[in-house]
Formats: structure tokens, sequence, C-alpha cells
């Protein structure tokens, strides 16, 4: 892991756009952990995957503020800006399931494409009145998935690979990678890329993976597996994400894109059954048992892609960080996250998830 506490020690204010969400409030969390000094303000628009109680914690703290808002509303994202002296933007916000993306692609093109494009602009603009400050940094935390799919004998995406996105959420961030990268060159504004592996942790939406595995073990319900289960993903637990950003804050290269990845490839098949096992070891009481009776084999979702697999040499090498939670010790972590914070993830069954729920599984 890199040593932050050698970094520069510049005092920071922080607009991080997204941060009620899953990634976003674990980085809310650990940037006001780790740097209590700095102002942090926060702009969600709490769509179904925001929560504000993510960040309930810090409600009332000094140097936080929450905003709740559109990143697509230039006005709003002008006068935050402008009125806080903010000098770097985390940007988190988007949609990000591919099942919703083949649902209504709509509003992934609007939030991920031109809600970047609003960003983009008005940081440019604000950076332009400031004269260009030399610490100021736009950081766009983007997916893996923007490299398409590989086959199981491919090397692993580098930041050198062709773009080749496969769904429309991915195109969608590809679009929004490619104006945060024009921009640099452009304008030379300060920009970070990073494209990511597979996250996961505490305040997942129950909607991703491993939640929807933990939660439906706990409530008896199959656990649908798309295809074949052979899908393979590299995990990456949340926790060391956020240590990797805020090293590519701190010592990043403006202009840079550094991929982020855990090391640890596994096929969904064998993700659910970890997880089965792990739940069988340490729920209690659980409606079926052993877990596995309930693991439900479904129609695969269009264009599903077959491999993901993330080349991080880059950040290691140049930045000198490297992932520290392992995929047993991360998964570990996140049962029991989700075992003892029902009254978190309960609430979140809504009528509306029910509804999606049935569209995408039957």
């Amino acid at each position: 892991m890199a040593d932050l506490q050698n970094a520069p020690s510049i005092p920071r204010r922080l607009l991080i756009t997204g941060g009620a969400g899953f990634i976003g409030s674990n980085f809310v969390h650990h940037w006001c952990h780790c740097y209590p000094a700095d102002r942090v303000v926060v702009l969600d628009a709490l769509t179904y995957a925001g929560n504000r109680a993510n960040l309930k914690d810090l409600e009332g703290k000094t140097n936080f503020r929450f905003v709740q808002g559109n990143i697509c509303d230039r006005t709003l994202v002008n006068s935050l800006l402008n009125e806080e002296e903010i000098d770097t933007i985390a940007h988190f916000a988007a949609e990000s399931h591919v099942d919703r993306s083949i649902l209504a692609p709509d509003a992934f093109v609007q939030t991920n494409v031109i809600g970047t494009f609003t960003l983009l602009e008005a940081f440019k603009q604000h950076w332009f009145a400031y004269e260009k400050p030399a610490h100021h940094r736009f950081l766009h935390v983007s997916t893996d998935e923007v490299y398409g799919s590989l086959q199981p004998d491919d090397p692993a995406f580098s930041e050198t690979t062709p773009y080749a996105p496969n769904s429309p959420y991915s195109a969608s961030k590809a679009g929004s990678d490619h104006l945060v990268r024009a921009y640099h060159h452009t304008y030379q504004l300060p920009t970070l890329l990073t494209n990511c592996s597979n996250n996961y942790g505490p305040y997942h939406f129950p909607e991703k993976l491993i939640p929807l595995m933990c939660i439906n073990i706990l409530l008896g319900k199959p656990l649908p597996v798309y295809g074949d289960g052979q899908n393979i993903r590299d995990w990456l637990y949340v926790g060391d994400h956020c240590t990797a950003l805020d090293t590519v804050i701190q010592k990043g290269k403006p202009g840079e894109t550094y991929n982020v990845g855990g090391n640890n490839e596994v096929k969904n098949i064998d993700l659910v059954n970890l997880l089965c096992n792990l739940m069988d070891e340490l729920a209690n009481d659980l409606p079926v048992s052993p877990s596995q009776k309930l693991i439900n084999f479904v129609k695969d979702r269009p264009g599903h892609d077959r491999r993901y697999a993330i080349n991080a040499n880059k950040i290691r090498t140049d930045l000198g960080w490297v992932p520290s939670v392992t995929v047993a010790e991360g998964l570990r972590k996140t049962v029991i996250w989700y075992l003892t914070h029902r009254e978190w993830w309960h609430p979140l069954l809504s009528s509306d998830y029910q509804t999606y729920y049935q569209q995408v599984y039957g």
C-alpha cells in the first residue's frame, strides 16, 4: 500500500459526487477519517441506490456538508464550486448496473455522459477563474467494463487496452472517460482517471451480486446465477479501492489513467458457493440449509461479458499502491456486515425493487 503519510500535506476542499452511493460513501468515510481537517461536500441526487443513511454518522460535523442535487444541474454545481472554494472533485456519481442499463439506457446516457460533461465544464471554468492552481484535481472514477470482455487466456486489461464496451452502461462510462481525457488534452485540465474492477463491501445496494446472494440466503429465496456461472470477475474490496483513489489524488500525475484491481479473479458460481459456505457458518437459523440448495441458474443476460481482469502494474510501480485484502478476508467482512446491518438493507427491498427484481429474474 502507498505510504499516504508521506504524501504532500495539502489541505483540500473536496466535492464528492455520488457520495451517498456504495463506493462514494465508503470513500467519504475514508477521507473524513484520514483527513479530518479537510472540507468535504457531498452532492448526491439520492436516486434509488443513493442512501443518505450511509453518511448519518458524519451529519453535523463542522467540515462536512451534504447537498441533494443532480450533477447535470450546472447552476448548482457552479454555486458549490464557488461558495465552497472547491479544489478537488472526486466524481463517483453514475448509473452503474448493467441489468438496469439494458432495461432503460436513457438514464445512463444522461447521468454518465451529460453529467460528467457538466462537471468538467464547471470545473474548467472554476479552475481558469482561479488561474489554474497546480494542486487542483478532477478525479473520475470509472470501470474495467469499458474494455469489453476477455477470453480465458487473454492478458488482463491494461491502461492501453482499446475500449470495446458491450452494454449501454459500459458504453456510457466509456463516453465519460473519453470526455475526461479530452478535457485534459485540450484544456490541460488536471484530470485523473481510474478504471476499477468489481467492488464489494459495506453499503452495497441489494441488486448487485454479493449483497443479493447474502440477502436472499437470509430470506430463503433462490440465488439467481446467470447462464452457466462461469463468468469471471476480478473482485476488489471497497476499502482497498478507497486507499487507491486517495493515492491517485495525492500522487497521481494529471492526465494519467490508473487501473485498480484486487488480484482476485473468481468465477461467479465459485463466488456464490463461497458466500453460501460463509453464510452457513456465520448465520443462525437460516430458512434453507445448506444454502447451496437455493442456487438457481437463470437465463443469461444479453451481451454478458465473459471475463474481466485488471493489470494494476502501473499504479503499483508508479504510485506504490497494492491491494491488502484477499477475497476470503473481504467476503467474510462483507457477510458479517450484512448479517449485523439488517436495519440498513431491509428497507431497501421496496416495491420498486421487487418490480425490478421480477423484471430481471422473473
